[in-house]
């Protein structure tokens, strides 16, 4: 393959139309994350997305620093990967080497990317919700304990409906105001629990909200909102393309806590599918336990790094290995009790620089 990196904003028409052409081919990549749409959002914000292609047969946006290269929209791409028609592979070292890169660092590539291989050093699942036949389809593909918690939630509703007015759902909201909102929320929730803070960089927060702005091939960055009466409840910010919703930033007025509004708002969503057009939510790595209880099915996705650079990847295979001894030996000693407080720090201390870029 004779591997090139283009600007993003160097594509022409012709182009970005044979990005999606090959896209299309492949249902595999139906994610919204494989739109170029998405890689232009990125671009329109950081102006840094550049395109790894092999004569318009493949794709793959990254962004690059100091010679490492990362996909397009780290860390928040919940899925990434070359963009190429069914059956195509690549070498992912010849692509580090042929564009001058030091390494090419994924997260979130399937498993399904047998060329990626040799370079995993980790795995985890990424659960999804087959939401064909709304809700009804739904509860017969889940197990009794996600049907036991749908049955609760339903509960929730008519209270919620009892106490503060109808519960309705608007599935796209365009409203700024109640973006910010979620955003505000979410960084409150990041930082009572120690995880890490996406928005602590501001322009991820530009990001957002440009992907809100963003309609294009059926690509739209989707804010929807569930009230009950004129009481806002919870909120969602994902991104949906064609019949999938990837669930992405999820919030709820923890004052309502109670009424657990954020069930509330996916039972509605999940309802909603067959009039919206939606067939499938992927939500994204993790095992929060609500998305353990709401999935229908998972796939691996892989985290690793491509480098020719024998002495990097050594080093590199040291430190994972170090980190995971480290923790499997606090997991076993009183001091386990810490190791959220060391995460913690750690996320703390890596939100504060990403907050003075």
């Amino acid at each position: 393959m004779a591997w090139t990196l283009i600007d993003f904003g160097a594509l022409n028409a012709e182009q970005l139309a044979a990005w999606c052409q090959v896209r299309d081919a492949n249902p595999t990549l139906d994610s919204p994350y494989f739109n170029p749409a998405f890689a232009g959002a990125v671009h329109a914000i950081f102006g840094d997305v550049q395109v790894a292609t092999d004569d318009d047969q493949v794709w793959f946006p990254i962004q690059v620093k100091k010679r490492l290269a990362r996909p397009a929209g780290w860390p928040g791409a919940d899925y990434h990967g070359p963009v190429a028609a069914p059956g195509v592979t690549i070498d992912p070292l010849d692509l580090v080497r042929a564009t001058g890169l030091r390494a090419l660092r994924f997260d979130h590539v399937s498993e399904d990317r047998t060329e990626f291989a040799p370079w995993v050093d980790g795995r985890e699942e990424s659960p999804f919700i087959d939401v064909t036949g709304g809700l009804d389809g739904y509860l017969t593909r889940i197990s009794k304990a996600g049907r036991d918690k749908l049955s609760r939630v339903r509960r929730m509703t008519n209270k919620a409906a009892r106490q503060l007015g109808d519960v309705r759902l608007v599935w796209d909201a365009q409203d700024p105001g109640i973006l910010d909102w979620l955003i505000d929320i979410k960084r409150a929730q990041y930082a009572a629990t120690g995880a890490y803070d996406f928005f602590a960089m501001p322009r991820r927060r530009e990001l957002v909200h440009q992907l809100a702005k963003t309609r294009a091939d059926g690509f739209a960055g989707i804010l929807s909102a569930v009230y009950a009466g004129e009481t806002l409840l919870a909120a969602h910010f994902g991104l949906r393309d064609g019949a999938v919703l990837h669930w992405w930033f999820p919030v709820f007025d923890r004052s309502h806590a109670e009424l657990a509004p954020g069930w509330i708002l996916l039972r509605e969503l999940i309802a909603a599918a067959p009039q919206l057009g939606v067939n499938r939510i992927d939500l994204g790595p993790g095992e929060e336990d609500y998305k353990l209880r709401a999935m229908t099915g998972s796939i691996s996705v892989c985290q690793g790094e491509v480098t020719p650079d024998p002495l990097r990847r050594k080093l590199r295979r040291a430190r994972i290995a170090a980190r995971r001894a480290a923790i499997a030996r606090l997991k076993d000693t009183p001091l386990k009790s810490k190791l959220s407080s060391l995460r913690a720090a750690g996320y703390r201390a890596l939100s504060a620089r990403e907050g003075r870029r």
